[in-house]
């Protein structure tokens, strides 16, 4: 096995892996015996994409994948290319002036991390921005929470994030960075045009250098008595602020 093959679990990651990317699927496997429509489905499909599947044991697919949930599939997986960071000039070209970037400075939870990307694909966004340390991979657990959004968007893996936050702004992009700190309300800004939405990782929130290159800071008022929301929800919150705005305007 290439040590670039990773193991995709649960139906809905299986299944938009064979839909999305299934040039990238190398052998998808059922538990013996399931009798559920949607592995029936996805079994009919991979064969008619001629992708090998075979059904063995719910305790092979247990050794395989461990205590993640797989919901009685799993696939091997060949995880695709991270779109490169040259390619992000061209994905904001083509949104016409409504560039949605999400910007993820150091996410470390795979769980929050999927949470994100699927927001992200239920809001439109053109691209996914992540710096390649310490930040969370795209590994089985991140497919499996996003319900397979990570193959649906292009997710950028960065090596500088506040160089990439400079080209962005070169591009005529506005950097806004949600911070419990900050004095306007997201409400209160104009997010039609192209914009880029940072959100902190868990605990310390954006890093410095980042803080200090985003256009503008703005907070999600929370009249109750929490604190913070967790970040994949606060990232849920401003992406459809963006698409309400947009919406109203359209």
């Amino acid at each position: 096995m290439s040590k670039k093959d990773n193991w995709i679990a649960g139906i809905n990651a299986v299944a938009s892996a064979l839909e999305h990317d299934v040039e990238n699927v190398r052998e998808v496997l059922i538990e013996g015996g399931a009798k559920n429509a949607r592995l029936t489905e996805i079994e009919e499909t991979a064969r008619r994409r001629d992708v090998s599947v075979r059904r063995i044991p719910l305790q092979s697919l247990e050794g395989i994948v461990g205590a993640l949930r797989h919901q009685g599939v799993i696939a091997r997986y060949e995880a695709a290319k991270p779109t490169d960071e040259s390619e992000l000039p061209g994905l904001v070209e083509a949104a016409g002036g409504k560039a949605l970037v999400l910007v993820l400075d150091g996410v470390q939870d795979p769980h929050n991390l999927g949470a994100c990307l699927r927001s992200a694909a239920a809001a439109g966004v053109t691209a996914v921005v992540i710096p390649k340390d310490k930040a969370a991979p795209i590994n089985a657990t991140v497919r499996k929470t996003s319900a397979g959004a990570a193959d649906r968007i292009p997710v950028v893996s960065v090596t500088n994030l506040a160089r990439t936050l400079r080209a962005l702004q070169k591009m005529g992009v506005w950097i806004y960075g949600l911070d419990g700190e900050a004095t306007q309300a997201i409400h209160g800004i104009d997010f039609t045009g192209n914009v880029a939405i940072v959100m902190g990782g868990e605990g310390e929130g954006m890093r410095r250098l980042t803080r200090e290159h985003c256009d503008g800071l703005v907070k999600i008022p929370m009249p109750g008595e929490m604190e913070s929301l967790n970040v994949s929800v606060a990232t849920g919150v401003a992406l459809f602020e963006v698409v309400r705005q947009r919406g109203a305007k359209a």
